[in-house]
C-alpha cells in the first residue's frame, strides 16, 4: 500500500512538472492568418526574450493619432539560427512589419511575419504571405 502511494505521488509530480510545456500556445489558437495587416512606425522597444520576442511598434494612422502595437515573434534561438542577433533592431528605427491580428479582437497586438529594417533588408517569418490588408482605424 506505501509502495503503491509512493508511486502515485511520484507520477502525479511527473505530469504536473510537464504541464508548463503543454502550455505553450499555438499560431492557430491565437493569431488569424486571414487578417494579414502592414504596419509602419518606430521601433520604441524590444523584448528578447523567449519563448517568444516582442517587438514594440509606435504607429501613427492617417489623423496622427498614435497606438503603441505589441508583436510576438519567434523565439530568440531562432532569430540566432536565422543570422540575427538583438543588435540587428535598433530602437528609434523607422520599420514596416507584415504581421497577422489576434484572433480575439485584441488591439493592436499580432504575430509579426515578415520585418522590414529601415534599410530597406527583409526577414520573413514565415512561408505564406498574403497580401495585407490596411490597419484602418478599429
Amino acid at each position: 500500500m506505501k509502495r503503491n502511494f509512493h508511486a502515485i505521488l511520484l507520477a502525479s509530480c511527473a505530469l504536473l512538472a510537464a504541464l508548463p510545456g503543454l502550455a505553450h500556445h499555438s499560431f492557430q489558437a491565437e493569431f488569424d492568418a486571414g487578417k494579414p495587416v502592414t504596419l509602419k512606425g518606430t521601433l520604441s522597444k524590444i523584448d528578447w526574450i523567449n519563448p517568444h520576442i516582442y517587438f514594440y511598434l509606435d504607429v501613427k494612422d492617417e489623423a496622427g493619432k498614435m497606438t503603441n502595437w505589441t508583436l510576438e515573434s519567434i523565439p530568440t534561438g531562432f532569430m540566432h539560427r536565422a543570422g540575427l542577433t538583438r543588435d540587428d533592431f535598433v530602437i528609434g528605427d523607422t520599420v514596416t512589419v507584415l504581421a497577422y491580428r489576434a484572433k480575439d479582437g485584441t488591439k493592436a497586438f499580432g504575430w509579426v511575419q515578415e520585418f522590414t529594417f529601415a534599410n530597406g533588408r527583409k526577414v520573413a517569418f514565415g512561408a505564406n504571405r498574403p497580401q495585407p490588408e490596411d490597419p484602418g482605424p478599429k
